[in-house]
């Protein structure tokens, strides 16, 4: 019943336009952990009314199935900025959309009445006890893209059976039920509830119990400038800062306020680095900050520039530290480090694994992806133990137990509180960084992607490599790097396990092969879940006391170069480089 999506669809239909036709009604989005990510626009392979409805009635339907007390309970719902002028989308739409369907079913939804940061989401799961909860967001997505992210009970993001039973449900519910497009009925709704107030109040209270250096905060002399890359993350950042007592930072007036239109970047995503964050230096160069803190448009990710580049492997590497001193220092009993974890993804650096193996608490690894680290972090904590960190290479940083995914928000401040702490003792975040290497052996890492539009050739690349000689063979070599061990976690293969079994979740519908190296090289090359990108991640890893840098980034560059030239092959496959 939009009139935009159902002008474009009969325009189609007069044209004869039987292409695009198809490419809109060919095949429904797919629903798997990560929710849904597509364009918005109409038909059912986009983001629009009708396929939010129709999500929302299986989810709906799924979680009466699980929760016998789904309606006292409840949902909440959260949404970012985006809107799509031509189809008439919009996150807030959307998001009413689906607060519409659950209280025509007698469900109460917590619908925020205003943009919020996507870690507030888990964060009211858990705080105020609801079943479930959903956030409209394509986080750095283009701007035409949209998303539909799922977050279960335990306060983490969906992970399997649950997108295989909700999808099933989806396809179950297809045909909207009476008033499923009057969203108008929810303002009068004894059902809908507003969390914005209590959530921003108790949200920012919670944070607070990771500050540790309240009187240096108030003093410190350093300057930060912010910017939210015309997301959510503004207000928050601005107001994560307050509760620890530090000064506002400067933020970057063009990028401040949320703009559906991204207007000064090309892609509104801070990984891509230099150009995201130009209008970032042009600000610290004129107001005499040093370090730059950018989040993506919904808030979830944090990078840090500090007059030089950094990647989330150094953040993380240093967070980490931090976070596990912060805690030695306030834990003198010396039994309870038994019982402290910290978590990253197993495409991100070792560095915690080394500083475990030193320190003495547990590091684990987990798949890619928040969501596996969430639901890990959760089962840990209900056994008693404290999960201090996690963090993933794409700078992403659960650095609060309140919140069981990436949250850029309280990263930014506790990253500004450990910067104020170091400036007290001359050190910059490098200097420190270095500290951190030198204590603990030097974590040299390199991550990088393909574009490649083409299913089949990505297919044809990974079956390439599992019979790179021969039938079920994996490469020996790569130039002249031996390979001393594999792991495919499409396949399930990995030839360190006794039983030739990998010990992590295995998945047949996406593509990861790790590659370790006889140098102490690891490599892993992997498809995206939400872009058409092969992404590699390498690391070369020395023991403490190796201090030639400029060698082990040499060996490293080379390992890289052969990964590109031999397991790639560029040119034969008409993969498309990343481009700055």
């Amino acid at each position: 019943q939009n009139p935009k999506t159902s002008a474009i669809v009969k325009q189609l239909v007069a044209d004869g336009n039987a292409g695009e036709l198809q490419k809109y009604f060919g095949s429904r989005m797919e629903f798997g952990t990560a929710g849904l990510r597509a364009a918005m626009g109409a038909g059912i392979s986009h983001m629009n009314d009708l396929t939010i409805i129709q999500t929302t009635q299986g989810f709906c339907r799924y979680l009466e199935k699980n929760f016998s007390d789904l309606k006292k309970r409840g949902v909440v719902i959260g949404f970012d900025a985006r809107a799509h002028l031509s189809s008439g989308g919009s996150s807030k739409r959307f998001a009413r959309l689906a607060a519409n369907t659950f209280i025509s079913q007698g469900v109460p939804v917590y619908l925020f009445s205003d943009i919020t940061p996507t870690p507030f989401v888990p964060y009211t799961v858990t705080h105020l006890k609801l079943c479930a909860g959903i956030m409209v967001t394509a986080s750095h997505n283009p701007k035409q893209d949209n998303g539909y992210k799922v977050y279960w009970e335990n306060g983490a993001q969906i992970i399997s059976p649950h997108d295989k039973g909700i999808s099933q449900a989806i396809e179950e519910n297809q045909e909207p039920w009476p008033q499923a497009w009057d969203d108008k009925l929810i303002d009068s709704s004894l059902l809908l509830h507003d969390p914005y107030a209590t959530v921003n109040k108790d949200y920012f209270k919670d944070i607070q119990k990771q500050c540790f250096h309240r009187n240096i905060n108030k003093e410190t002399n350093l300057k930060f400038v912010h910017t939210s890359v015309h997301g959510v993350g503004h207000k928050f950042v601005q107001l994560a800062f307050k509760a620890f007592d530090l000064s506002p930072p400067f933020a970057v007036p063009e990028q401040k306020d949320p703009d559906p239109e991204f207007p000064t970047v090309k892609y509104p995503n801070p990984e891509e680095g230099k150009g995201v964050l130009t209008l970032s230096f042009a600000l610290a160069e004129k107001d005499g900050a040093k370090i730059i803190l950018a989040n993506d448009p919904d808030a979830d990710r944090l990078a840090v520039a500090e007059k030089q580049e950094s990647s989330g492997n150094e953040l993380g590497a240093l967070l980490g530290w931090w976070i596990f001193t912060c805690w030695k220092n306030h834990n003198r009993d010396t039994c309870a480090i038994k019982d402290v974890y910290m978590l990253s993804s197993t495409v991100s650096s070792k560095i915690l694994r080394a500083i475990a193996l030193k320190e003495g608490f547990h590091f684990e690894e987990t798949l890619t992806g928040f969501k596996w680290m969430g639901n890990r972090a959760k089962q840990l904590m209900d056994q008693g133990k404290a999960v201090l960190f996690a963090f993933e290479e794409a700078i992403g940083y659960m650095c609060c137990p309140a919140v069981l995914d990436k949250d850029g928000v309280s990263a930014a401040v506790i990253t500004a509180e450990m910067a104020s702490y170091l400036a007290t003792r001359n050190l910059s975040l490098s200097q420190q960084l270095k500290a951190v290497y030198d204590e603990y052996g030097f974590h040299i890492t390199k991550a990088s992607y393909f574009i490649c539009h083409d299913p089949k050739v990505i297919q044809q690349l990974f079956d390439n490599l599992r019979n790179f000689d021969g039938k079920n063979t994996y490469p020996k070599s790569c130039g002249r790097f031996k390979v001393s061990g594999i792991r495919d976690l499409t396949t399930g293969y990995d030839s360190s396990q006794p039983d030739q079994k990998a010990i992590l979740p295995t998945s047949k519908s996406s593509q990861m092969i790790t590659f370790t190296f006889a140098n102490g090289g690891v490599a892993t090359m992997r498809t995206s879940g939400t872009e058409p990108k092969i992404k590699y991640y390498s690391e070369l890893c020395a023991p403490p006391g190796n201090s030639d840098v400029e060698q082990l980034k040499k060996e490293l560059d080379e390992l890289v170069n052969a990964l590109e030239k031999h397991f790639f092959q560029p040119e034969k496959n008409n993969l498309q480089r990343k481009t700055e």
